[in-house]
C-alpha cells in the first residue's frame, strides 16, 4: 500500500522555530543528574499515593506506614515466644523460670507459721521486748561464775523447742558435760588412784541424773552398786519407803512417768574438784546443775497425794536438805493431755561431797563411795510430796487461787544462778517453799 508522506512535518515539541533540537548538544553525565532540582517519583509511588488519597492504608500494628512515621505500639502476643538459637541454628537452653517454686515455698512458710502460732508469738515478742530469743553456747565451768545467766526473751517451751527461752539451751548435753579436773596425788592416794575416785564419782552423777531409764522412773541398780555398804542401805531405804526422812530424789533425778515424761537430752553445767582431808583421805567436791525438759503424761494435773493447795502460779523453792522437798501448789485437771506439746522444766542442782576414805586407817571398801555433806535445791517440783520422784508443774493445768491456800514464801529466787553457793541444809527449820523467777 503507497504510504502518503507529510508534505509539511511537524516540528518537535521544544524545538526552534528554525527546526533545530534544543537538547541536541545536551549531555546527561552524572554530574547533571546528582544538581537535578526535581526528581521524578517511581510509578508505583504514584499509583499507591493515588489510591491512599481516597481509601488510606490501615495499619497492621507490627510495622510503620508510609503517612504515618510515628512508631507502633506491637501487640501483646499470648503464644510463646520461640527458643533462641545460636549463629549455627542451635536451640539454646532457656533460664529456669523460678516463679513455680517460690510460690510452693511461700506457700509451705505461710502453712508452717500458721501451725506454730505460739512460735510466732514468742519471736515477736523477743524483736518488741529487745531481749535476746536464744541463749549463747557455754562452755563446762572451770570456776564459780560472777553472774547469773542473762535473760532472755520470754518463749513458750513445746517438744520441738523444750529450751526455749532457757539459758540452758546454750548448756552442754549429757555425760560429757561432766569433766574432770587433772588428777594429782593428794595424801596418801597417788595420782592415778585420784583418777580413779575421780571417774568413780562421775559414773555415779551419770548413773543417778543422766540415765535415761532413771529419769523416767526406773530403778537406780547402776548407781546403787557404786555406794559403800552403808550408803547403799539408806539410798534403798529411800527408794522403797520414801517419806520425811528418806527420799530417793535426794540423790537420783526420778520423775513419776505417770505425770511427767522427759524431752531429749539433758543439759548439764557445773564443775569438779579435788581437795584433801588430812588422815582421813580424798574429798571430791562437785557442783552441777541438771535441767530437765519434760511433757505431761497421762494423769498430769491430777491432785497429787500428800501435796497441800498453794496458789503458786510459779511453783519451786530451794531443797535446803537432802530429804526436804519445797512445798506443793494446786493443780487442776483442765484438759486432756493427748496431743499437747507445751512443756516444763525442771531444775535440779547437786552440790555434794564425797569422801573417800585412807584404806590404812579405816575400814571401808576404797573403790566405793561415801558421803560427807549434802547441798542442793530444785526448782518446779511439788511441794511437801516425798514418793521419791519429782513432779513438776505444767501451767496449762494451772488452778485459779482461792482463799486460804498457802502461798509460797521470801523472794523469788534464780535456779539458774550458780555464781553464789548452794544451800547449806538446815535439819531443824523444815521444808522451805518459795517462788522461782524462771525455769
Amino acid at each position: 500500500m503507497p504510504i502518503v508522506e507529510d508534505p509539511d512535518p511537524r516540528r518537535s515539541e521544544g524545538s526552534d522555530p528554525d527546526g533545530s533540537d534544543p537538547f541536541e548538544n545536551l549531555v546527561l553525565d552524572e554530574e547533571f543528574v546528582k544538581g537535578a532540582t526535581v526528581k521524578e517519583q517511581a510509578g508505583r509511588t504514584r499509583m499507591l499515593a493515588a489510591r491512599w488519597k481516597d481509601q488510606p492504608p490501615v495499619d497492621p500494628g507490627a510495622r510503620r506506614t508510609v503517612l504515618d512515621p510515628t512508631p507502633a505500639r506491637p501487640r501483646r502476643r499470648l503464644r510463646r515466644a520461640p527458643a533462641p538459637v545460636d549463629a549455627w541454628g542451635t536451640p539454646r537452653r532457656r533460664g529456669r523460670d523460678l516463679r513455680a517454686p517460690l510460690f510452693v515455698l511461700l506457700t509451705v512458710a505461710v502453712l508452717l507459721a500458721a501451725l506454730n502460732l505460739d512460735g510466732l508469738r514468742d519471736w515477736y515478742r523477743g524483736t518488741q521486748g529487745g531481749l535476746p530469743a536464744s541463749a549463747p553456747s557455754v562452755a563446762p565451768e572451770t570456776a564459780r561464775p560472777a553472774s547469773a545467766p542473762p535473760s532472755l526473751a520470754a518463749q513458750t517451751p513445746t517438744v520441738d523447742h523444750p529450751w526455749a527461752g532457757s539459758p540452758a539451751e546454750g548448756w552442754p548435753a549429757g555425760p560429757g558435760a561432766i569433766e574432770l579436773p587433772p588428777a594429782q596425788a593428794v595424801g596418801a592416794f597417788d595420782a592415778d588412784q585420784v583418777a580413779a575416785q575421780l571417774k568413780l564419782v562421775k559414773d555415779f552423777l551419770v548413773a543417778s541424773n543422766l540415765d535415761p531409764a532413771v529419769i523416767a522412773g526406773g530403778r537406780p541398780e547402776t548407781a546403787l552398786d557404786l555406794l559403800d555398804r552403808e550408803e547403799r542401805d539408806a539410798a534403798v531405804r529411800g527408794l522403797d519407803h520414801p517419806d520425811g526422812t528418806a527420799d530417793a530424789t535426794a540423790l537420783f533425778s526420778r520423775f513419776d512417768p505417770r505425770d511427767a515424761i522427759p524431752v531429749g537430752d539433758v543439759r548439764v553445767l557445773g564443775r569438779m574438784s579435788v581437795e584433801g582431808d588430812g588422815e582421813r583421805g580424798v574429798l571430791i567436791h562437785t557442783d552441777f546443775s541438771f535441767v530437765y525438759a519434760l511433757r505431761p503424761g497421762p494423769e498430769a494435773g491430777r491432785p497429787l497425794p500428800g501435796s497441800k493447795p498453794s496458789a503458786s502460779a510459779r511453783p519451786a523453792a530451794p531443797q535446803t536438805s537432802a530429804a526436804a522437798k519445797p512445798v506443793g501448789w494446786t493443780i487442776a485437771v483442765a484438759e486432756e493431755v493427748g496431743g499437747s506439746t507445751r512443756t516444763a522444766r525442771t531444775v535440779v542442782r547437786r552440790a555434794d561431797t564425797y569422801r573417800f576414805y585412807d584404806p590404812a586407817r579405816y575400814r571401808t571398801n576404797p573403790k566405793k563411795i561415801n558421803f560427807a555433806e549434802f547441798r542442793g535445791d530444785v526448782a518446779n517440783t511439788a511441794c511437801q510430796v516425798q514418793d521419791g520422784f519429782y513432779h513438776p508443774y505444767f501451767e496449762q493445768f494451772a488452778a485459779p487461787a482461792l482463799p486460804g491456800q498457802e502461798t509460797p514464801h521470801g523472794p523469788a529466787t534464780d535456779p539458774y544462778d550458780r555464781s553464789t553457793p548452794a544451800p547449806v541444809p538446815d535439819p531443824g527449820a523444815g521444808p522451805e517453799c518459795g517462788a522461782i523467777s524462771r525455769s
